[in-house]
């Protein structure tokens, strides 16, 4: 006879009953099959009673996944959760020791199950009426809740009953039996706001929870109560790690007082909240898991029910103390620091942030891409670049690469793409660098127009005034390979850079921004003062590789290595404090297990051994982890300089080009506009040129001219046209990609009349909303040639325009 088997049994249904009268019904119910087939199979001759009873040995302890695994430990598969699995094996627990046994106790189950059905067809459970309560009271009119349980029974049970108090396309549920993308789908739904027609209402079991955002939910009710000390230490942290803004973080606790089992947990839930009050901290929820190494929570509803509750209680209640939670906290301080460094580089990572936008490529660069290269290979946009277009094959077979990437989303989406991202996520796919319909997309463009890109064309630069190469090369830092270590045995990219050199003849070399390339013209044939460049451009390109490889690719590597030598010793140290934790988590769990291999479990001993042969091979681990650290730098060196593409610029030779560039109108402009925005209060940055946008820490070409903070820290980025009378004007491709990026924070100030002694100044607030443009052409002899970015009517800047 197994009582181990038997206890385990039953504990799944102490479970269950604590949980929902409908999940207990189910396990009644799936324990009546159990016993059913036990008996026909004896009846029948397949087993006999000690093969039975052999059976029930190999059921263990760890065979109940709620108390062995956390959450994110439990694995799930076939629709299922894994606890679903482990009970299916938990409730063939006997303890009979004959065919009349088994018999007798079906006939007290099915007893019991009709108990059971009964009190659920009353439809009343004293628990649901309190998170009635919860949902129908006016201070949370509105306010989204999640609820969780540890059983997808009960989650059934709740979905079908708030669908029956007319909450019905208000719910969102997720539990492992799910696809990760159903899942993601509900949490989407959960996220949307209610009057867009999102779910007020996300019901979920603890596995298929794990990792979710609840920064937007501030509202947690706790269906049952986990048993297994670390699940509750995940759930009760959960809702307070994420991000959260709100304060104060409601969580209800369902537990009946009035049980052996709710007298316990209501004495741990409420000394949990006294110590969290007396700590002004919720570092108590992260503590749970450790303060119970030794005895489960499990253990203890266990001992109520055949001892004396109270007494129990009254042991939880000196076992978790506020100097216990002080004590755990200030020993992992010594494990991990105190996040120090971190909480000092906080104010300069958010102005990295806040620079970040100048330099992000979206949307307005992946627009201007993908209009520009897909009819180059053969594919059509169909619908509207700013909103939502698909891509249409312009000659058979353009779009076949795309159709693996755009197959792996679900089918409304494959037809909907946009540049912008979009409110809802699940409406369309948006592309984006890193994004795999993008991916593929830029992929299929470099196989196509590669080899184009690296013969070389010819542009103008209407700011030079001689002709020069500009070459766009990929550089690389490489750590080289060390086979005598696994972890080195690959040589690995640690760092990649676009960069760009302008070359006036073998020896007149510099770097310039890679963004340079914006801001040309397209060329028309090679004009007699650039023909030198042309014939030696193969010595060119090798005089700029070599220049790259020196002078740039090398000093990479070299900062790349010393940055690495200098945090040595802080990563040696975190290396170290890593293993140290492990050495005592180790510890901890060996003595766990012995405690239960010397009562006679030999799951138990069988891991006990493993956890021995992790201990003895912890240092040697240790060892080579501080060896790969200390070997890293050395292996740091520039990779191999890769060309991208290369153009022969030339100046322009228009008088019209000339003009636009006179720098006295630009000037006039420039001050009228300074002028304007110091007496609105603001400070003034001019970022015109590379040495003043990298002073004020923006990229060398912002696609702006001005950086203007008013009072209240309104920014504006201005970029500024100077007209020596009236006229059209001509905005840059780069100047209007960042538009499109910066949107409401983008400013076109024009000023008309530069020549004359009463200047005007138009102003536009977010041009790329309010302006109709063209693309710039030219005329050259017989043909028009489309030479980058877009021009403005006069007329246009007028009628939208603030004077």
């Amino acid at each position: 006879m197994n009582q181990s088997a038997a206890r385990l049994a039953m504990g799944v249904f102490q479970r269950r009953l604590a949980s929902s009268t409908y999940a207990l019904l189910c396990s009644f119910e799936r324990r009546i099959l159990k016993l059913e087939k036990a008996i026909d199979d004896i009846q029948t001759g397949r087993i006999t009673i000690e093969q039975l009873l052999r059976r029930q040995k190999a059921i263990t302890e760890d065979d109940d996944i709620l108390d062995s695994k956390t959450a994110d430990e439990e694995s799930t598969g076939d629709g299922r959760e894994e606890n679903e699995i482990a009970e299916e094996k938990l409730l063939q627990g006997v303890v009979a020791a004959s065919l009349a046994d088994l018999i007798a106790e079906k006939e007290q189950v099915e007893k019991l199950r009709s108990l059971a059905q009964y009190v659920y067809d009353l439809g009343h459970e004293s628990k649901f009426d309190k998170l009635r309560e919860v949902v129908t009271d006016p201070k949370f009119a509105g306010e989204k809740l999640i609820v969780f349980t540890e059983h997808r029974d009960t989650l059934d049970f709740l979905v079908r009953r708030l669908d029956g108090l007319g909450y019905t396309g208000q719910i969102a549920m997720i539990h492992g039996g799910m696809h990760y993308t159903e899942r993601q789908e509900q949490v989407e739904l959960f996220r949307k706001s209610c009057n867009e027609g999102g779910a007020r209402f996300m019901i979920c079991t603890d596995a298929a929870a794990e990792g979710i955002n609840l920064q937007f939910c501030w509202i947690m009710i706790n269906y049952d109560i986990p048993w297994n000390p670390a699940r509750l230490e995940q759930r009760m942290g959960r809702i307070h790690r994420y991000g959260q803004k709100h304060d104060p973080v409601i969580i209800l606790n369902l537990v009946a007082p009035a049980t052996r089992e709710g007298r316990v947990l209501k004495v741990l839930l409420d000394k949990l909240e006294k110590i969290r009050k007396q700590l002004r901290s919720d570092k108590v929820y992260d503590s749970i898991g450790r303060i119970f190494t030794d005895v489960s929570i499990k253990q203890y509803m266990e001992m109520a029910i055949i001892g004396d509750a109270d007494e129990i209680a009254r042991e939880i209640d000196g076992r978790l103390t506020k100097e216990q939670v002080k004590a755990l906290a200030a020993r992992e301080r010594n494990l991990y620091g105190t996040g120090g460094d971190v909480k000092k580089e906080l104010p300069r990572l958010r102005e990295i942030i806040e620079q970040e936008t100048f330099f992000r490529l979206l949307p307005g660069y992946v627009r201007r891409f993908v209009s520009s290269a897909a009819p180059l290979v053969g594919i059509e946009v169909d619908g509207d670049l700013g909103g939502v277009f698909t891509l249409r094959p312009a000659r058979k077979g353009a779009v076949d690469p795309l159709w693996d990437m755009l197959e792996s989303y679900p089918p409304h989406q494959r037809s909907r793409l946009s540049i912008v991202r979009p409110a809802d996520r699940q409406s369309c796919i948006w592309m984006h660098p890193g994004e795999p319909v993008f991916e593929r997309f830029r992929e299929i463009v470099r196989e196509h127009l590669g080899e184009d890109a690296l013969r070389g064309a010819c542009f103008v630069d209407p700011t030079a005034t001689r002709p020069y190469i500009f070459h766009l090369a990929r550089l690389t830092v490489v750590r080289k390979a060390d086979p005598e270590l696994q972890d080195l045995a690959k040589d690995d990219t640690l760092e990649c850079r676009l960069v760009g050199v302008r070359q006036y003849d073998e020896a007149d070399i510099s770097l310039c921004p890679a963004e340079h390339l914006l801001l040309l013209w397209g060329g028309h044939g090679l004009p007699p003062e650039a023909q030198r460049l042309a014939v030696a451009a193969s010595e060119y390109r090798d005089s700029a590789r070599a220049y790259l490889a020196e002078r740039v690719a090398r000093r990479m590597a070299v900062e790349r290595r010393s940055k690495m030598l200098e945090e040595l010793p802080e990563r040696e140290t975190f290396v170290k404090r890593g293993f140290d934790f492990q050495e005592a988590e180790l510890a901890a769990a060996r003595a766990k297990l012995s405690r239960k291999a010397r009562e006679g479990n030999k799951a138990a001993a069988q891991h006990l051994a493993e956890i021995k042969e992790q201990q003895r091979a912890l240092s040697a681990r240790r060892a080579k982890a501080l060896a790969v650290l200390r070997r890293e730098p050395e292996l740091i060196v520039p990779g191999e300089v890769e060309f991208i593409a290369h153009a022969l610029v030339v100046p322009s030779t228009e008088p019209d080009d000339i003009k636009r560039h006179q720098a006295d109108i630009e000037k006039i402009a420039m001050d009228l506009v300074r002028a304007f925005e110091e007496a609105a209060g603001a400070e003034v940055k001019f970022v015109h040129t590379p040495e003043l946008a990298r002073a004020a820490g923006l990229p060398d070409h912002p696609g702006f001219d001005v950086l203007s903070i008013r009072p209240g820290n309104e920014r504006r980025c201005i970029e500024v046209k100077g007209r020596a009378n009236v006229g059209e004007i001509e905005v840059t491709d780069n100047e209007w990609a960042r538009a499109c990026n910066l949107r409401a924070d983008y400013w076109l100030y024009v000023v008309y009349h530069c020549a004359s002694p009463t200047p005007q100044m138009v102003r536009v607030q977010d041009p790329f909303e309010k302006l109709l443009v063209r693309p710039t052409k030219t005329q050259v002899v017989n043909t028009v040639r489309e030479v980058g970015g877009v021009r403005i009517a006069h007329a246009q800047i007028m009628e939208v325009g603030e004077m």
